[in-house]
């Protein structure tokens, strides 16, 4: 066994797996308290749906800013996790201010300051989780589901209390949930990093290589048609009848199906390769956009489409991250995570919120949600065209070595 493998091996063994788990677990309870019922705040301090979009585009608008800043700190100063902790607390700072104000300028500076800090850890953490797995990446999705857990548990609770206290209990659920970051953040420990050699390819070649602009392009269109969803899909249910509670359990059961592709995504890596698991997403987000949309008077029809939120992001990111870890190794992994998250999240989740926020009150929710799918389709065919079959490194795209 060579001494990368025994080092490699020796970091896998250690692996501090609740750890990691519980920071996951509570870094997205802050999405699912935070996404589906900030929105439903705003609304009620009396914003138009144009200055919702704005603000909550501002956390996209960040994440196009400040993961590539932070990837290339953690890079320079050979450390992630004090800047991992350091974003929680500042996050926690930041969201503090709405408290003191129900102006747009404040919540405008509240956001901003929040979401620099908060879209900081995501990529060091992920280049954190993928050191300590080591040769067993394929088991991130275990410890990534755990954050699906804690979405579940933060929406489906704080939906509940909604239907019994005022909106303004949305702040101090999630003000709570920001300081257990911060506390799970001193638990989780730093990881041996990947050994010089493996990161020989610099980064303008691994970005010039035509399967990683495919997906990189692709993931970005992804982010947009989920625009509309982040931003106004708790709107959305509201305006047609359906219960806070209801809301709640919608979202969760996105996630439930989210959960159960995670779990099953070693076995699904094994026998598909990344495009064919990442062309399925995309096909799946063509169709449950628009059923969002054009579906929302049944619940049902909406039910469906939030299950295939587990094709959409679940099978979507685990196989998008997986590529994007193998493609920028070593030393380029912590500047690959930023880069797609700032490109996707970050850049594509921005353009989709604008367009989404301009469309609500111009050609309506169905529509706007139909624009969705249009951004799905257009990344589906930049993902056929552009990652040939086959492509990958050492020349295949299967997370075994094997092609198909």
């Amino acid at each position: 066994m060579s001494a990368g493998a025994v080092a490699s091996a020796a970091v896998s063994g250690a692996l501090p797996y609740w750890r990691l788990s519980a920071y996951y677990f509570c870094y997205f309870a802050f999405v699912g308290a935070f996404s589906p019922y900030f929105t439903l705040y705003l609304k009620a301090l009396s914003f138009s749906a144009t200055d919702i979009a704005v603000l909550m585009s501002l956390m996209q608008v960040m994440r196009v800013l400040a993961p590539n800043l932070w990837g290339w700190l953690a890079e320079h100063l050979g450390v992630r996790l004090p800047i991992v902790r350091l974003s929680a607390l500042m996050s926690l700072a930041g969201f503090s201010v709405f408290f003191f104000t129900d102006s747009f300028a404040g919540i405008f500076l509240g956001m901003a300051l929040m979401s620099f800090f908060w879209s900081a850890s995501l990529p060091l953490i992920e280049s954190v989780t993928f050191a300590h797995l080591g040769t067993q990446g394929h088991r991130y999705g275990s410890v990534r589901a755990w954050g699906s857990v804690g979405f579940i548990v933060a929406v489906i609770g704080l939906g509940v209390v909604l239907d019994w206290l005022p909106i303004m209990a949305v702040l101090w659920g999630t003000a709570s949930v920001l300081a257990s970051i911060f506390l799970c953040s001193l638990a989780v420990p730093e990881a041996v990093r990947p050994l010089a050699h493996s990161a020989s390819a610099s980064l303008g070649d691994t970005l010039r290589r035509p399967e990683v602009k495919a997906l990189l392009g692709a993931c970005f269109l992804m982010s947009a048609a989920h625009g509309a969803f982040y931003v106004f899909f708790s709107i959305l249910l509201v305006d047609h009848g359906y219960g806070k509670a209801m809301v709640g359990g919608l979202w969760a059961l996105g996630v439930v199906s989210e959960i159960l592709v995670f779990m099953f995504m070693p076995r699904l890596m094994r026998h598909y390769s990344l495009r064919a698991i990442l062309l399925f997403a995309f096909s799946c987000a063509v169709l449950r956009f628009a059923l969002t949309g054009w579906g929302v008077a049944s619940a049902a029809l909406v039910a469906f489409a939030q299950v295939l939120h587990g094709a959409t992001f679940g099978a979507y990111h685990a196989a998008a991250i997986a590529a994007v870890n193998r493609w920028f190794a070593g030393r380029l992994q912590a500047r690959g995570q930023a880069l797609y998250g700032s490109l996707s999240f970050g850049a594509g989740g921005m353009l989709g919120g604008l367009v989404s926020g301009l469309g609500w009150e111009t050609i309506g929710p169905a529509w706007t949600f139909t624009l969705g799918s249009g951004f799905a389709l257009a990344g589906l065919l930049w993902l056929v065209w552009g990652w040939q079959p086959g492509l990958g490194e050492d020349g295949t795209d299967r997370p075994d070595g094997g092609g198909r």
